[in-house]
């Protein structure tokens, strides 16, 4: 069976529909997964198979049979281990249907089916009983259902129900307890992924100071957590205000409660500064004792211990509705308010001479309602735009290249989602400014700056006022763009529009050109590699799955990464592979380019990372990949505000070990029809 996939094509800009095979859509769930990271989690898997010993064999002394019950077995791994350390016997519980089967394949292969029923349910809908699923509840209860936030993937509510329904009461549980950490911070750089900072323009007539609107300025933002790999956050970038505290802990052990409620806790600040931000993580005690315990704590909170590198489990940084000057030694709350999935913080100050009485009036001021964002800003730029937007490096070359396009007679016009360049043309003298929202009413700009509803192809002269375009400009930026090229919408939009354009029309950015170079990742790779034996297991039927839908149409693809989060080493020099003329229309023709590069340093070379640079004018370029190699090691600092496109070597996938190759060939082909950029390499 085949179904037709209707999707926006984000570099072209048109509607197409694509005839997919029925497998596809879990070939994507599969290719993109993170069951390899996982897998080579060395810590997560040792500490799991010691908290699995160890229950197993309290079972035991007790005189009981060993019944476990896995939620979520995926490979089986965590089944595996139990029956390995002597449990009568595991039901697996898996609810995506080819995991399930291929937990079925790997339990066969590593001889443990008379031990391991894997069971295709959702774990709510398993029946215990003579003719049910499970003959009998369990008395050891494993489960690995937890996101970076802890809580984002269910695990309350499955706990909740498995506690009722599928496991005896005083059961042993692995993880025994997980405890969520938090630390109050100041940071510019994490605030200015919430808020949109005033921007600065040097006018002809003085300065200029761009404001945001007060509903932006007052709005709580997004409830959705933001995750990231807090290791690669250096610490010149944020200054913490409080030790690390616990904020609240769960004993998976007992009956679990997933109705919303919040926890509170006493802070006093170890230094004055501005509560912005607060950092979480969590750690989880494979055991009652916390012996065998698996921490997500960053770099700074355990500086003494080998940091286990995964990108399944992260740390969080939460955004306070506002930020709230405190003074060292004061005494503050900071609450925590949770649903099933999901958390979000709120700072109160202490009112003077309270005590733990008075307590109770606080529970007014308690953030019951998640935040919602009123005034849609943050619906429009995702926490890196925020960044981006808030750059002042990156607008003042926007600035410089206008002041050299902008006449007082300008008729200008911008195309790129919520952008503040037609603020920045108003304020450097335009004339006229067309915007193909909020923004202009805050700075009395509605009658200065016309919004344009209309897709480039359908604008009319009578949008333009029968007036031609002088100055056309965009970032590019786009909010449908993943992967670097699809910003070159741009180009199609300025091929769409060029009937109105003037003929002496100024293009900015004029011109756009593709960059490569070949890397060695630190840790990156592990999400492609294939882990083979994991603790002693076969696992090579879940490699051969995921190379199978890597191959689907995956692995022939880049794929979008903050390459900031996860940090390479160059083994080349990055190299220019296409250009993009804007003062043309798109060709008729295909774009392509072969050639080599050389491999200047040994390592292992992972794959290539491609990226845009946009000229603006003559001396003025913008990367939105590499901004410096810093060192004769390769060491590389990247864009913060942009994913950058990242094609895994078939080595890394098919785990070769290769003689040094001394160069990589390539050949990349931009389709201008299709807007795909084709690419392949050679080593």
């Amino acid at each position: 069976m085949k179904t037709f996939c209707g999707r926006a094509n984000p570099t072209t800009g048109s509607m197409e529909w694509l005839e997919e095979g029925e497998d596809y859509d879990y070939h994507q769930e599969i290719a993109r997964s993170r069951y390899a990271d996982m897998l080579h989690d060395k810590d997560r898997n040792v500490k799991y198979y010691q908290g699995i010993r160890a229950a197993v064999s309290r079972v035991k002394e007790r005189g009981e049979k060993a019944i476990v019950l896995d939620i979520g077995t995926g490979t089986g791994l965590l089944s595996m281990m139990a029956a390995s350390a002597g449990a009568d016997f595991c039901y697996a519980i898996e609810v995506f249907k080819p995991m399930a089967n291929a937990a079925v394949k790997i339990v066969e292969k590593n001889g443990f089916s008379d031990k391991i029923k894997v069971i295709n349910k959702h774990s709510t809908e398993v029946t215990v009983g003579p003719d049910g699923d499970m003959q009998c509840r369990a008395n050891i209860l494993v489960t690995e259902l937890f996101d970076t936030e802890l809580i984002g993937e269910g695990a309350l509510p499955t706990y909740e129900h498995a506690h009722k329904y599928l496991v005896q009461e005083g059961c042993e549980a692995v993880p025994h307890r997980a405890t969520v950490y938090v630390q109050l911070v100041e940071s510019k750089r994490m605030w200015s992924w919430k808020k949109l900072f005033p921007v600065h323009v040097e006018a002809e007539d003085g300065e200029k100071i761009l404001v945001p609107p007060s509903e932006m300025e007052n709005c709580p933002g997004v409830p959705s957590v933001c995750d990231i790999q807090l290791n690669q956050m250096p610490s010149s970038d944020f200054s913490t205000l409080s030790d690390v505290v616990t904020m609240f802990s769960v004993d998976f052990s007992k009956p679990v409660q997933s109705a919303s409620t919040y926890y509170r806790v006493q802070l006093e600040p170890v230094k004055s500064g501005k509560a912005q931000i607060v950092l979480s993580w969590w750690d989880i005690d494979m055991d009652p004792s916390g012996m065998i315990n698996c921490t997500m704590a960053p770099y700074w909170v355990k500086p003494t211990s080998a940091l286990q590198w995964r990108d399944h489990w992260m740390q969080c940084v939460y955004f306070l509705p506002n930020d709230e000057p405190v003074l060292q030694g004061e005494k503050l709350y900071l609450t925590a308010c949770r649903d099933e999935y999901s958390v979000w913080y709120s700072l109160q100050k202490a009112r003077e001479g309270e005590h733990k009485a008075d307590e109770e009036e606080h529970k007014a001021d308690v953030c019951v309602e998640s935040p919602v964002c009123r005034c849609r800003a943050h619906l429009l730029w995702n926490r890196p735009r925020f960044g981006e937007l808030n750059d002042q490096n990156r607008t003042r070359q926007y600035i410089k290249s206008l002041r050299k396009v902008l006449k007082t007679d300008s008729v200008c016009l911008c195309i790129s989602d919520g952008s503040l360049l037609p603020v920045l043309a108003h304020y450097l003298g335009a004339k006229q400014v067309q915007y193909f929202i909020l923004f202009f009413k805050a700075n009395h700009l509605e009658d200065k700056i016309k919004i344009i509803e209309a897709r480039p192809e359908l604008l009319k002269p009578s949008h333009l006022e029968d007036k031609k375009i002088s100055v056309l400009v965009g970032e590019p930026f786009f909010t449908t763009s993943l992967l670097p090229w699809h910003n070159l919408y741009f180009w199609y939009a300025r091929t769409a529009v060029s009937p109105h354009l003037a003929s002496n029309v100024s293009v900015l950015p004029h011109s756009a050109s593709l960059h490569m170079m070949v890397v060695e990742f630190q840790d990156l790779w592990k999400i492609r590699s294939p882990c083979g034996i994991c603790e002693g297991f076969d696992v090579q039927t879940m490699d051969d799955m995921i190379k199978d839908s890597l191959n689907f149409r995956e692995s022939k693809e880049a794929e979008p990464h903050p390459l900031w989060e996860y940090p390479c080493k160059s083994l080349s020099d990055p190299q220019e592979v296409l250009t993009f003329d804007f003062t043309k229309t798109v060709p008729q023709h295909s774009l392509s380019s072969e050639g080599s590069v050389n491999l200047l340093r040994k390592g292992k070379s992972h794959g290539a990372v491609l990226w845009m640079e946009y000229h603006l004018a003559a001396d003025i370029s913008v990367s939105t990949g590499l901004m410096q190699m810093s060192n004769e090691k390769g060491n590389c600092e990247w864009n913060p505000h942009c994913k950058q496109a990242v094609y895994f070597f078939s080595s890394v996938i098919e785990s070769e070990i290769l003689s040094d190759p001394t160069s990589v060939t390539y050949a990349i082909n931009f389709d201008t029809k299709t807007g795909e950029i084709a690419m392949d390499f050679k080593l």
